[in-house]
C-alpha cells in the first residue's frame, strides 16, 4: 500500500508562441502543473507571449522557469547547432535575464531552468556544453534549481557546482537503453497512447524504472515529469495524469 511519501514535480514547456499566434493551449494546461518553462525568444516566443506567460504561471501559483534554446525559430531550437562552450554559457545568460526580467517587475521569483529541445539534449552527453550551462545558472543565482535529464552529465554539472538539480523524465519520450531519449527523427520517438504514458510516468516514479524500445529495463530518477503542451489533447491529458497521482498518493510539488 503507497505511503504518500512520493513526490514529484509536473513541468511543462510554455510561451512557445508569438503575439496573438498561439500554440497548444497554455491557459488551460496551467491549473495542473506545478512548474512552468517558459521561452526566452531563442527558438520560440517573444515579450509580449513572455509577460502574458508569466503572469499566468504566477495566476496559477505554478513556479517559474526560464527555458532558453538555440537561436533557431525555424527549427524550433531541435536542430543541433555547432556551438562551444563559451557561446553556451552567453546564450544562457542572455535569456535567463530576458526573462528574470519579465518576472521580477511582475513580482514573481525565477525558481529554475531548463534548457530546450537540441540544447538540452546536446547537453545531456557533451560535458563542456554542460558545464557552461551550469555555470551561467549558477552565477545568475545559485539558488535556482537546474532542471535536466535524468542522470545526464547536465545534471551532474549542476549538482558539481552547486546548484539543485532536478532529474528530468518524460511522459510521452521513449527511451535508449543508455537512459537516453529516443531522436524525435525515429518513428518509435513518441508515445501517443495516454494510457501508456501515464503507466510509463507512474513507473517511473515509483520503482525508479523505464523500460526502454529494446525492452529492456533501464533504471531512472524522477523528480520532475515533463509534460508537452502543444499536443490536441495537451490538456485533457495534463488533467489526467494530474488527477490519477493525486489518487495515486504522489505528491505533486515543484523542487
Amino acid at each position: 500500500m503507497d505511503s504518500g511519501w512520493y513526490t514529484v514535480d509536473l513541468n511543462c514547456d510554455m510561451g512557445e508562441s508569438y503575439g496573438a499566434y498561439q500554440i497548444g493551449n497554455d491557459e488551460a494546461i496551467f491549473p495542473y502543473i506545478t512548474s512552468a518553462n517558459i521561452a526566452c525568444g531563442f527558438h520560440a516566443g517573444d515579450p509580449a507571449v513572455m509577460k502574458k506567460t508569466v503572469r499566468l504561471a504566477l495566476k496559477h501559483n505554478v513556479a517559474i522557469g526560464a527555458h532558453p534554446g538555440l537561436p533557431d525559430l525555424q527549427g524550433f531550437g531541435r536542430r543541433e547547432m555547432s556551438i562551444i562552450a563559451e557561446e553556451a554559457y552567453d546564450m544562457v545568460m542572455y535569456q535567463i535575464g530576458a526573462l528574470n526580467g519579465f518576472v521580477q517587475s511582475e513580482g514573481g521569483i525565477l525558481h529554475h531552468v531548463k534548457p530546450h529541445g537540441a540544447l538540452y539534449n546536446m547537453a545531456a552527453t557533451h560535458k563542456n556544453l554542460a558545464e557552461a550551462i551550469a555555470e551561467a545558472v549558477y552565477k545568475v543565482n545559485p539558488q535556482l534549481v537546474l532542471y535536466g535529464l535524468s542522470g545526464s552529465e547536465l545534471i551532474l554539472a549542476g549538482r558539481n557546482i552547486g546548484l539543485q538539480v532536478a532529474n528530468e523524465v518524460f511522459a510521452d519520450r521513449t527511451y535508449q537503453d543508455n537512459g537516453t531519449l529516443t531522436s524525435r527523427r525515429a518513428a518509435n520517438a513518441l508515445i501517443t497512447d495516454e494510457d501508456m504514458a501515464v503507466a510509463q510516468s507512474l513507473r517511473m516514479v515509483k520503482e525508479g524504472i523505464v523500460t526502454a524500445v529494446s525492452g529492456t529495463d533501464v533504471a531512472i530518477q524522477a523528480n520532475t515529469i515533463c509534460l508537452h503542451g502543444d499536443g490536441v489533447h495537451a490538456a485533457s491529458f495534463a488533467a489526467k495524469i494530474h488527477n490519477l497521482f493525486k489518487e495515486k498518493n504522489i505528491n505533486l510539488q515543484a523542487p
